[in-house]
């Protein structure tokens, strides 16, 4: 689901310090929230604690919880997976930078 990967590149780009279960969530609505459709804020918390729970349970998981109760990060000491998510979407964000180009200001000038 796209949950899943959006969670994942928000954890990425919060780091080290972590992020609370209604912080996450709340980006996550935030993201898929349109026009035309209003995703469900309930639903969406629950699928974001669920999706840490079930992702922090063991020592090597993708997901770590933090000392702070509520806080998660992905666990980038014991997981070859989180490092290489770490890597790709510093990449993404990389490519994304350099795609911009400077507007040349093309105008007239009405007083010449």
């Amino acid at each position: 689901m796209t949950y899943d990967r959006q969670i994942l590149r928000i954890l990425s780009d919060v780091g080290e310090q972590g992020i609370s279960v209604q912080l996450l969530a709340k980006h996550v609505y935030n993201q898929n929230v349109s026009l035309f459709y209003m995703p469900d804020m309930d639903e969406i918390r629950s699928y974001v604690q669920q999706y840490l729970l079930k992702n922090s349970k063991s020592s090597a998981s993708l997901v770590e919880s933090m000392e702070r109760r509520g806080f998660y990060r992905l666990n980038t000491q014991n997981n070859a997976d989180a490092r290489q998510l770490m890597i790709e979407f510093r990449e993404d964000a990389s490519t994304e930078e350099k795609e911009e180009k400077p507007v040349k200001d093309l105008s007239l000038d009405l007083f010449i």
